[in-house]
C-alpha cells in the first residue's frame, strides 16, 4: 500500500467567483486545472502549508479561514488526501509562479474546465452549491 501524501487546496472567492488555476506544461497533469495548494512539510500544520503554498505560487498573503473536508485519490504515481480549506486574500494583486494560467469562474462555469480527479469533489460540490461563496468579503484588518 502506498504512503498517503497530504496536499492542501485553496478555495478562494472574489464576487462569487472561485480562483481556479492551470497547471503549467512541465508538471505533472500538465493542463488540468486545480485550486491552489501544496503538499503538507514535515512538522507544517495544513493551514500553514495553505499559507506558504499561495505565497510560493501566487505570491499571495492570504487568510485561512473555515475547513470544508476532504477526499483521498489514488493516481498511478501516489495516493493523496487533499483537505479543502476557505482562504481570502488581502486583495493585493497577485501573479503566477508555479501555474501557466488562473481563472476567476463562477460555480456553474467549473464544468466546463479540465480538472485533477482530486480536486473534482471539490468541483462537484461547489457547482450543487454545497460551500457557501457568501463569506468572500473577509479583509485583513478589519472585523
Amino acid at each position: 500500500m502506498k504512503t498517503i501524501v497530504r496536499v492542501t487546496a485553496a478555495i478562494i472567492v472574489r464576487d462569487g467567483r472561485i480562483l481556479i488555476a492551470q497547471r503549467h506544461p512541465s508538471d505533472r497533469l500538465a493542463g488540468q486545472w486545480e485550486f491552489p495548494g501544496g503538499k503538507i512539510e514535515a512538522g507544517e500544520t495544513p493551514e500553514q502549508c495553505l499559507k506558504r503554498e499561495l505565497w510560493e505560487e501566487l505570491e499571495m498573503d492570504a487568510v485561512i479561514g473555515d475547513y470544508l473536508g476532504s477526499n483521498t485519490y489514488q493516481y498511478d504515481h501516489i495516493s493523496i488526501e487533499l483537505m479543502a480549506y476557505r482562504a481570502f486574500s488581502n486583495g493585493v494583486s497577485f501573479r503566477l509562479v508555479s501555474h501557466q494560467a488562473f481563472e476567476w469562474v463562477r460555480p456553474d462555469q467549473l464544468a466546463t474546465f479540465s480538472f485533477t480527479p482530486a480536486d473534482l469533489p471539490f468541483v462537484q460540490r461547489l457547482a450543487r452549491g454545497e460551500i457557501d461563496l457568501g463569506r468572500s468579503a473577509l479583509h485583513f484588518g478589519r472585523g
